[in-house]
């Protein structure tokens, strides 16, 4: 059984202004190009995770951020850790002979079964990327092959635990890292397929913005979620270390989109000056209260639009919003679409001849 992972044409984006690299490929109208190099036996679910954060992250901005393709070691497929066979746009090979392809992100897609001795072509390749400044990255044991390259030097790495002793006999000045996945200067990597989702997640942030992020995560999460008709706000995923009156806000927040609280009501419950608040959402959440509040209800006004058949000023309403025109104008200034083209795209995206994501 072969299937393909060919490159998919996006349309460009704009960058976050805070990202030089990001913002230089917004002046030249092009995506984040990312290059996925498939280990024979690579992990499926990892790599497919990874892909996914891209694909939902250009869904939640409405122009899309990122672009991928699939390279090999050599040949044209490369056979995954569940035996499916994999077309590949190109080779590690073929790039080496000048079929070059400019990527910003390489990522090595390692697995259980993959071969940890090193490949002197991807070693070439991977220092000629490194010298072309672009992001490098492992999933599960992928960032084995970095280290090869010389690339981890006084760098903490994420691999599978299996392969720790490997990593600490053969590579001394590397840093295994006790997390699951890490992003360290431009070394991103992960120790499994579930951990290859927040790392994308995390580079994603990284060139495009904690908004970006989070909203894709949001998304990409709702296993964690209660059951219901309509999903509810997801909790920040890493809420436990934050301090308690932050977390009171936020969930006073939660709780009261359709009717949403004033600032000074939320100062009063908390019981936390403004000045104390503001800097906790800085340091925390990286916006402002209002901001935040902001996007809750504007995240929770599109799944409403996606799952429910509510008219446009009742999903103004049940977002906070008083009146329907106030309600499109944060929409389109905050997703880049209306609210009835967004309510058409996304049922024209879930026919069932569609092939969108």
């Amino acid at each position: 059984m072969t299937q393909s992972y060919q490159k998919k044409h996006f349309s460009p984006s704009n960058a976050d202004s805070n990202h030089a690299h990001v913002a230089s490929r917004d002046q030249d109208h092009k995506p984040i190009m990312i290059g996925f190099v498939l280990l024979e036996h690579f992990s499926m679910v990892a790599f497919t995770g990874a892909v996914d954060a891209l694909v939902t992250a250009n869904l939640v901005q409405t122009e899309n951020l990122f672009d991928y393709a699939t390279l090999g070691l050599h040949g044209q497929s490369v056979v995954s850790d569940l035996g499916i066979e994999i077309s590949t746009g190109s080779s590690i090979e073929e790039q080496l002979q000048g079929a070059s392809q400019h990527f910003d992100v390489i990522i090595i897609c390692g697995g259980y079964r993959c071969n940890l001795a090193e490949n002197a072509k991807l070693t070439e390749y991977l220092k000629a990327c490194y010298r072309q400044d672009a992001y490098l990255g492992g999933l599960w044991n992928g960032a084995i092959a970095l280290a090869h390259a010389g690339l981890t030097s006084d760098t903490r790495i994420a691999v599978h635990p299996d392969n720790h002793p490997y990593v600490r006999e053969h590579f001394q000045d590397t840093v295994v890292a006790t997390e699951t996945s890490i992003l360290d200067g431009k070394i991103i990597s992960c120790s499994g397929p579930v951990s290859a989702l927040a790392m994308m997640l995390s580079l994603v942030e990284q060139l495009q913005g904690e908004r970006i992020a989070r909203a894709a995560k949001e998304i990409l999460t709702c296993d964690q979620l209660s059951e219901s008709t309509v999903t509810p706000l997801a909790k920040p995923a890493d809420d436990a270390r934050y301090p308690e009156s932050l977390k009171k806000v936020l969930d006073l927040m939660r709780n009261n989109i359709e009717e949403p609280l004033t600032l000074e009501e939320l100062l009063h419950y908390a019981s936390v000056s403004r000045r104390q608040l503001e800097r906790l959402f800085q340091n925390h959440l990286e916006t402002s209260p209002s901001r935040y509040y902001l996007e809750l209800r504007i995240t929770y006004a599109r799944r409403l639009l996606q799952q429910t058949n509510k008219p446009i000023i009742e999903v103004a309403i049940a977002s906070g919003f008083v009146s329907s025109s106030h309600f499109s104008n944060c929409f389109k200034d905050y997703f880049g679409i209306a609210p009835s083209n967004f309510r058409k795209r996304s049922n024209q995206a879930s026919q069932p001849n569609n092939t969108q994501h």
